[in-house]
């Protein structure tokens, strides 16, 4: 299991740049330990220095031609217990300590934890690189500093594999509050569905019952009721279709068809009415093309729970800020955003909320309509939501 931190450039900037000063710095302290130490005369003595210290730092880089972790480990292993066993056999004081080298193992140690496997096979790869770490203070010729530093080493092998267990343990809740968050957004989209069904079978219902009263006395009259019915019930198969396509994959309250920009309205006046900063509003923003699109009703009930999510997440991590709901309609797709300014304070709290998970289900019923959802920060500050979706050719008429 890989951990899949939702990270913000800078601090995946930073994350780098220390790993790039960690295998600087280790590098320098081999050439430090080397140049202050008496030179062997067997040049095999300098492989833990020349050979597994750059070997090591290279196992724990991840690029798209780094072979995978499994065999990293397997090499790693091999060639440490190999050195290792040499300094046993080899005079005492000849062996070098590599730096690099324990750190990198150190670091392979929190990756295999954290590896996305199944726990047997994370610590199956974690288990021989812990032997190769304690392994390692053998290879100092004086038993004190040998007792020193495995004291030292048995620590940091603890805190390594406490750390990625940790990150195992968060990643694997967040993978079930996932599940649970997509669960979630099926059960309404059923309800939506159950609602739309309903709407349209009324509709089609009443004209056929028209249809049946009139045909005596203005048959002429029957043929553009029974076109009404065809386009509602290809409606209503189309919009069916398209709900149910999320369905098959592993509190909302109804929204009256046709309605659309009356709900956001309530939603706008909703929230402004909520906050008790008085700079904290809101405000609707509907181009004339949005007020006369026809939109589906799948596409209306997913445009209200965005706005809905989105004013919600202003309330909870920017409260005191001006948010904008914008909807504009195009000739072939409807945009919405909802767009607030920077915090007037810091929030404490998780960025993005409790986990993100309900922009999760957002986007997970866009994305089932063939949508676009983007959610981030904006390069003045404040935070932005936006969404796109087409425009059938029934919606659109």
């Amino acid at each position: 299991m890989e951990p899949r931190l939702p990270l913000t450039p800078a601090v995946r900037r930073l994350v780098v740049v220390s790993g790039v000063l960690a295998f600087v710095g280790a590098s320098i302290g081999d050439v430090i330990a080397l140049s202050t130490s008496p030179v062997p005369s067997a040049p095999a003595a300098l492989l833990p220095l020349l050979v597994a210290g750059p070997l090591t730092g290279l196992a724990t880089l991840e690029t798209r031609w780094s072979p995978s972790l499994s065999k990293r480990v397997a090499v790693v292993t091999a060639v440490s217990l190999a050195l290792t066993a040499w300094s046993l056999a080899w005079p005492a004081g000849t062996i070098q300590l590599s730096v690099l080298e324990m750190f990198g193992v150190l670091f392979l140690i929190f990756r295999t934890t954290t590896h996305r496997s199944r726990p047997v096979v994370a610590a199956a790869l974690t288990l021989p690189l812990g032997v190769v770490t304690l392994l390692l203070p053998l290879r100092i010729s004086r038993w004190p500093e040998i007792v020193g530093v495995e004291y030292v080493m048995t620590l940091l092998v603890a805190i390594s594999i406490s750390i990625g267990c940790a990150l195992r343990a968060l990643e694997t809740r967040r993978e079930h509050m996932v599940r649970e968050t997509r669960q979630a957004e099926r059960l309404a989209l059923a309800r939506d569905l159950h609602d739309l069904v309903a709407h349209h079978m009324t509709g089609i219902i009443v004209q056929a019952n028209a249809a049946l009263t009139i045909h005596a006395i203005a048959p002429d009259k029957v043929d553009p009721i029974l076109r009404n019915i065809v386009d509602a019930g290809t409606e209503t198969l189309e919009s069916t279709r398209r709900l149910v396509r999320v369905l098959r994959e592993d509190d909302h309250a109804a929204v009256q068809q046709g309605e659309l920009l009356a709900e956001l309205s309530e939603l706008v006046a909703a929230h402004s009415a909520a906050s008790d900063d008085a700079g904290a509003t809101a405000r609707l923003q509907a181009t004339a093309a949005a007020r006369t699109a026809c939109l589906g009703p799948e596409a209306e009930i997913a445009i209200h729970r965005l706005v809905q999510e989105a004013l919600a997440n202003v309330r909870r991590h920017a409260p005191g800020t001006q948010a904008v709901v914008h909807v504009d309609a195009l000739s072939d797709q409807v945009r919405v955003s909802v767009t607030n300014t920077p915090a007037p304070h810091a929030v404490t709290g998780p960025l993005g909320g409790h986990g993100g998970y309900g922009l999760l289900g957002l986007r997970e019923r866009i994305e089932a309509l063939d949508g676009t959802l983007h959610a981030g920060p904006l390069p003045e500050g404040g935070w932005q939501v936006q969404a796109a979706l087409p425009l059938t050719g029934l919606a659109a008429r």
